[in-house]
């Protein structure tokens, strides 16, 4: 489908993928596509999805991104990539940015690295994970395939890096999700529990000062302790 292997896929990503990704895979080239279900609503993952500029916010093989052009189709990044990895540097070009359909585009075209006329596109759809608003992502790829590598090889290698974005993008997200849930209940407790404590102490002080000023006039008009019965003064 597409041009592109997705096996194991069910009917309503394989339909997502017949929609949104369109590969024209070359005769040296291979590509598959990959999904993560991430329990995050769409807009928390696409806020980091979108950011063409800053892929390092999730990208954990991202070391640095220097970006040429305002963020509109054909802008370029050069983005540094951390050691560890057989590359240094990727020049990539963003082919598609749409907010509606929360669907991103990029081409790498130059970089120190075996990913030769690689091509993805990621695409996100909301899902209901647990009763809560999920996002499922789907990513997919072209690339061609190194001279002295194997077409599973270069799937195998590109998936890895892939899978690795990914946990970390459902990482990310997911922490920031559990965040927004957690600050309204922070605010409950700064807006109303807090002074509300505070008010219950004054109260409490107040009622202490009361009895107290109370117990001194009882003592001064009767001549006898409140407390113990006995009268002042007597030995």
């Amino acid at each position: 489908m597409n041009g592109i292997a997705n096996g194991g896929l069910s009917n309503v990503e394989k339909e997502y993928i017949r929609r949104h990704h369109r590969h024209e895979p070359g005769e040296n080239q291979c590509g598959s596509a990959l999904v993560k279900h991430i329990r995050a609503p769409v807009p928390q993952v696409w806020s980091l999805v979108r950011r063409f500029d800053q892929p390092q916010k999730y990208k954990p093989f991202v070391s640095r991104c220097v970006v040429r052009g305002n963020l509109e189709i054909g802008s370029l990044r050069e983005v540094d990539v951390k050691s560890g990895l057989p590359a240094t540097t990727s020049t990539e070009r963003l082919e598609l940015l749409d907010d509606n359909e929360h669907i991103l585009s990029i081409r790498i075209i130059g970089g120190d690295h075996r990913l030769r006329n690689y091509s993805s596109i990621m695409s996100l759809h909301p899902e209901i994970i647990d009763g809560r608003p999920g996002t499922l992502v789907i990513e997919s790829f072209v690339v061609d395939i190194p001279d002295g590598n194997t077409k599973d090889e270069t799937c195998y290698f590109v998936e890895a890096l892939i899978k690795c974005n990914l946990k970390s993008l459902a990482d990310v997200s997911e922490g920031l999700a559990v965040q927004d849930r957690t600050e309204p209940i922070d605010r409950i407790v700064a807006v109303f529990l807090i002074p509300l404590a505070l008010f219950i102490i004054l109260v409490i002080y107040m009622l202490f000062t009361l009895l107290a000023v109370k117990e001194q006039y009882l003592r001064k008009v009767t001549g006898f302790d409140a407390v113990t019965g006995e009268e002042l003064g007597a030995s």
